[in-house]
């Protein structure tokens, strides 16, 4: 299932989404780059979410060595760079492709300033809650999952009865079909399982996680929180 637009005429350019979509697919063309010249480890590494990794030099950084804040610090950046990192080919195609069809109304609706501050917010947040809840977790966490996770549940929020213009693909035929909002809610979490599809060769790494499902989740719900009170002023 592909989505591709909705219903919900938007009467306000999204210069915000297009500028978030452009960005994240330069960045990864730039990732492609490093990945014929064999330097893309070093950035996954350097700018990934480490939980592990983040968790020892908070613990340095308060019990033995107050220099480790620079450390801290340092992995502390990462939380926001790391949403503009993607690992494989399936992940900023189906990343970008949610973020197109739902960030555009959510843009509307919040206007950009608020919709640029939900979508860095919540995809902080949301690396936040994988260090504290997926400590022991050692490869990079990347990609702008938890952000998207906190549109789409600002969308579902504002627009549950929204229908998605989809197309089912079967072999070589495309069926356009509508879906509602809500379906794409859960369709949203098993698509993650598909994100090792096409990976790029992080020579040098230890692989990457596309997948941080508890901090989705508090994205999600930072999303909808969001839109809620929004709603209420």
């Amino acid at each position: 299932m592909i989505p591709i637009d909705d219903n919900i005429h938007s009467w306000q350019k999204p210069i915000i989404n297009y500028w978030l979509v452009g960005i994240n697919l330069v960045i990864f063309l730039w990732e492609v780059k490093l990945n014929w010249s064999d330097e893309l480890g070093n950035l996954i590494n350097n700018w990934g979410i480490i939980p592990e990794q983040i968790n020892i030099a908070i613990a340095n950084a308060f019990f033995d060595n107050s220099a480790a804040w620079v450390v801290v610090f340092w992995r502390l950046l990462s939380l926001l760079v790391s949403l503009f990192l993607h690992g494989s080919f399936s992940q900023i195609l189906g990343n970008m492709l949610f973020l197109w069809v739902f960030g555009k109304t959510v843009e509307s609706i919040l206007g950009h300033k608020q919709y640029l501050l939900l979508y860095l917010t919540a995809g902080f947040f949301c690396g936040i809650v994988q260090i504290i809840l997926s400590s022991d977790i050692t490869v990079p966490i990347i990609g702008a999952n938890g952000a998207i996770a906190a549109i789409l549940g600002a969308y579902i929020i504002k627009f549950p009865q929204a229908k998605i213009y989809s197309v089912l693909t079967l072999l070589v035929l495309y069926i356009p079909v509508e879906i509602p909002a809500i379906f794409y809610l859960f369709w949203w979490f098993v698509q993650q399982s598909f994100y090792g599809i096409g990976s790029l060769n992080i020579v040098g790494g230890r692989s990457f996680s596309s997948v941080s499902y508890w901090g989705q989740f508090a994205a999600l719900v930072t999303g909808a929180t969001f839109m809620r009170i929004r709603q209420r002023l």
